[in-house]
């Protein structure tokens, strides 16, 4: 798609697009050190995480444990201590074999779940294990359904549910060993990205179905504005509903004209009214229009 007009992004985000785009459509090909050394300077291409220099595309180094902490200064929580830099070598050396031979050999997402849990029980860098662990999981998924083109991302989903991921994470990291749990939650994850892209999908036929049936109409650039974010907010979505206030402020026309605008969108069926009158009336997308023909 062109990129003209677009705005720019920041090349911490190209870098995570780029890793997760090689994770998945190179599904193929094998994941060794270097490959995910080249995932990790991406992430960081100044070399900084914030205002802390790291080492970049390197394991990490130091002769002192490698914890994970929150909270102020003094006051620190340790969530969990890796194993230290001098085994780091060894250790995700066995980690690679294990991926290479599994491959095939086990259920394809406990395998992807299992992959994330060790590479950031190692956490081998710095800073980013658990970017590059999820898309770890994704190239696993990927190579499961042997296909680089995927709508869904386990990565995003569990972006979207970070609180939850820490804890169970946790939990099992301070544990014997039995990762049950994290396999149980991890699944969960996957179902709950399933879903969501499914929603997402359903949403956009719905809205190629209504623009459709609109293209007949003749549609001022207000109108298609106005109805774009009654469309991108859904059913319901809309809090409030459609007022002549609204309409003005997002169109910055006059009360009169939006007053127009949207009675002709009534009329053209595209808006239904609710039933308050007055001050008080609310204007809502024809839904049940726009799902005729499913």
């Amino acid at each position: 798609m062109p990129a003209a007009g677009l705005p720019p992004t920041e090349r911490h985000v190209d870098g995570l697009v780029e890793m997760l785009l090689d994770a998945t459509r190179r599904y193929d090909e094998p994941l060794t050190g270097d490959r995910v050394k080249s995932w990790h300077a991406a992430l960081f291409p100044t070399g900084y995480s914030g205002m802390a220099k790291i080492d970049v595309g390197r394991w990490r180094s130091g002769r002192e444990a490698m914890q994970v902490v929150s909270g102020p200064l003094g006051k620190e929580r340790v969530h969990f201590e890796a194993p230290p830099s001098s085994r780091l070598g060894r250790e995700m050396r066995r980690f690679f074999a294990w991926f290479e031979s599994s491959r095939g050999e086990m259920d394809g997402l406990v395998r992807a779940a299992m992959a994330h849990f060790w590479f950031v029980t190692i956490h081998p860098f710095d800073d980013g294990n658990g970017r590059v662990g999820r898309a770890i999981a994704d190239l696993a998924i990927a190579q499961d359904e042997g296909s680089g083109l995927r709508l869904y991302s386990v990565s995003a989903q569990i972006s979207r549910e970070r609180e939850q991921y820490y804890e169970v994470l946790e939990r099992c990291q301070r544990g014997s060993g039995d990762i049950v749990d994290w396999l149980v939650w991890m699944l969960g994850c996957l179902a709950r990205a399933i879903e969501r892209a499914e929603a997402q999908i359903g949403t956009a036929v719905v809205v190629a179905r209504f623009w459709q049936e609109a293209s007949r109409l003749t549609l001022s650039a207000r109108q298609k504005k106005v109805l774009n974010r009654l469309l991108d907010a859904g059913p319901g979505g809309f809090e409030g509903g459609l007022t002549t206030r609204k309409y003005v402020g997002m169109t910055k026309t006059s009360r009169a004209t939006a007053k127009r605008e949207i009675a002709d969108l009534v009329e053209k069926k595209l808006l239904v009214r609710g039933s308050a009158g007055g001050r008080s009336t609310r204007y809502e997308l024809a839904w049940d229009e726009i799902q005729i023909g499913e």
